[in-house]
């Protein structure tokens, strides 16, 4: 059975840093590519970023770019999430997710991953 446990969310006043990390369990987890979605309150989930399967490879939403940076740590099954000049509009439930098949590059499409996190808030204050 495949689980994502995100971790780390939190408030954090304008400015702020975060990091967040995604533990994977029940899946080759070296195989796959990871991506981060979050959904604001009365919003559609948007993709933040992806990282794929060796981790050679990332990208990222606009709204986050030089900002935000994905990695992984594929010894411990775990992907990071850090998020550094937290903004308001940054506020939201983030979630880990894998890609639904393996040596993927990621994708930005929500469609394209089939395990999800249970999600961690996100709140970034003024």
């Amino acid at each position: 059975q495949v689980q994502l446990v995100e971790s780390g969310g939190g408030s954090v006043q304008v400015g702020g840093s975060l990091r967040l990390s995604c533990a994977a369990s029940g899946r080759t987890f070296t195989t796959y590519a990871m991506g981060w979605f979050r959904q604001a309150p009365g919003k559609e989930r948007e993709f933040v970023a992806r990282i794929n399967w060796s981790g050679g490879s990332t990208y990222y939403a606009d709204s986050v770019k030089g900002r935000f940076t994905i990695s992984r740590d594929s010894a411990k099954n775990t992907v990071f999430l850090q998020m550094n000049s937290l903004k308001p509009e940054d506020t939201a439930v983030y979630y880990c997710a894998t890609e639904n098949r393996r040596f993927g590059l990621g994708s930005s499409l929500a469609s394209e991953y089939d395990y999800w996190g249970q999600g961690t808030q996100v709140t970034v204050s003024s």
